[in-house]
């Protein structure tokens, strides 16, 4: 993709809908019993691998364009596919369904393409053979072979704040005998929990632990997915560090596990509002941004967990911010699609930031221009966006090879931007 500078970045955008909440929509839609309809399902291929797993286990998945219905069977309904579930990149796929299978009387495998054969697996499979089930990896990554069955309730404390772990013990837990209970070191994305009551399944949260039941019948529902906020934060980016920018997005996910992001945005001196609609399930509303004058700040480790996505935008927002911006704690970030930390090191200091690795972050020193450049997403979606949204302010075009993976989550991610530096000819204030 090339891309050449741009002067400002202004629209009014609705997005795809979340790819987090789409992934478990599917999910439980699926193990539940009758029809659960989606409205603004995820255009991301990695949920849309979602959907192909649960076809190849034998569940009715109807839809056209963002309409997605599921009729579920309950958990009894799936059964073995004819040979492996491939993920492809999906990492939230591959580990919910690990924990879905596991509770099934049946053998699955699961892989995917090779970055997925390359994230680490047994922070999943250790509570779900502690419950009973047969999990084996190669060398602790995929391919995973799932031998189901009869699961017990266990009560597990995770090394690691993981929303994907946790929700793949509490599906296995739902088919489990007793109580089933995870507990975090810090709090992370609570989509799970908070879908789960929705579906009707009781549950009971302490602090940073969830506890459920098993045995409960899911009752399927109805439901709108709100659009992607971590899809949205590139957007805001690109709006805070251009010129004479301003955008808004509407009916956009603002559940506050998903918007650390915005928090530190403002505390680097970023103009960003925001308005809460509804409620209910999950907290949905509008986001502002405009041209504004950042300024380094430091990121801790107890805050990454609720913006580990959004680091590659933040990073972004750091070339153009005065002063030091760092990132501490995000070790997981170099085991996520690609090493997102040298990643980010690389394609920055390419177009001629100066970025200092760590092995937990990074250190940004803001300011310096940038300079169009030659640079690789390294098959990462979240790197392509970061780095197509830091060309937008360098001087001379840029080219960023693999650029097309951004479909992984944001498709129309490249018609957004084109939208943007178009601009508004309706903005206000």
């Amino acid at each position: 993709m090339r891309l050449s500078p741009a002067s400002r970045f202004r629209g009014r955008f609705t997005l795809p809908g979340d790819k987090s909440l789409s992934h478990r929509l599917a999910i439980l839609g699926a193990l539940a019993e009758g029809e659960t309809r989606i409205g603004n399902f995820s255009t991301a291929a990695d949920c849309n691998s979602t959907l192909r797993c649960l076809k190849e286990l034998g569940v009715e998945v109807r839809g056209s364009g963002r309409a997605v219905d599921v009729e579920g069977l309950g958990p009894a309904g799936l059964r073995g596919a004819s040979g492996s579930l491939d993920v492809g990149n999906s990492g939230s796929t591959i580990r919910m369904l690990a924990g879905v299978l596991a509770g099934r009387p049946f053998r699955s495998v699961l892989t995917g393409d090779a970055s997925i054969r390359r994230r680490p697996m047994e922070r999943v499979a250790e509570p779900l053979r502690a419950m009973g089930a047969a999990v084996t990896t190669r060398d602790g990554a995929p391919p995973v072979t799932i031998e189901g069955g009869a699961l017990r309730g266990i009560t597990w404390r995770l090394p690691v704040a993981s929303a994907q772990v946790k929700t793949a013990v509490l599906l296995a837990g739902l088919q489990a005998d007793g109580i089933t209970a995870v507990t975090e070191p810090s709090q992370s994305r609570d989509h799970t929990e908070r879908l789960l009551p929705a579906f009707g399944v009781p549950l009971e949260r302490s602090g940073t632990t969830v506890s459920l039941r098993g045995g409960t019948r899911l009752t399927p529902l109805t439901m709108e997915v709100p659009g992607d906020v971590s899809s949205a934060a590139f957007l805001v980016v690109a709006a805070l560090i251009l010129p004479d920018s301003w955008i808004h997005v509407e009916n956009v996910l603002l559940n506050p596990a998903r918007t650390a992001f915005i928090a530190v945005l403002r505390k680097m001196g970023g103009h960003v509002e925001t308005g809460v609609r509804r409620e209910e399930p999950e907290p949905v509303g509008w986001i502002e941004a405009r041209t504004s004058r950042l300024r380094g700040v430091s990121v801790g480790a107890e805050t990454v967990p609720a913006l580990i996505d959004e680091v590659p935008a933040l990073a972004v927002a750091a070339t153009r911010a005065e002063g030091t911006f760092t990132v501490s704690g995000a070790g997981e970030l170099r085991v996520k699609e690609s090493d997102r930390i040298a990643a980010l090191a690389e394609g920055l200091r390419a177009m001629g930031a100066r970025v200092e690795e760590r092995p937990d972050g990074l250190a940004i020193d803001g300011g310096l221009p940038l300079r169009g450049a030659r640079v690789r997403a390294h098959g990462d979606h979240r790197i392509a966006m970061a780095l197509s949204v830091a060309a937008l302010t360098a001087r001379g075009d840029s080219h960023v090879e693999d650029a097309e993976c951004a479909s992984v989550s944001f498709p129309e991610f490249y018609a957004f931007l084109e939208r943007g530096i178009a601009g508004d000819r309706g903005r206000r204030g």
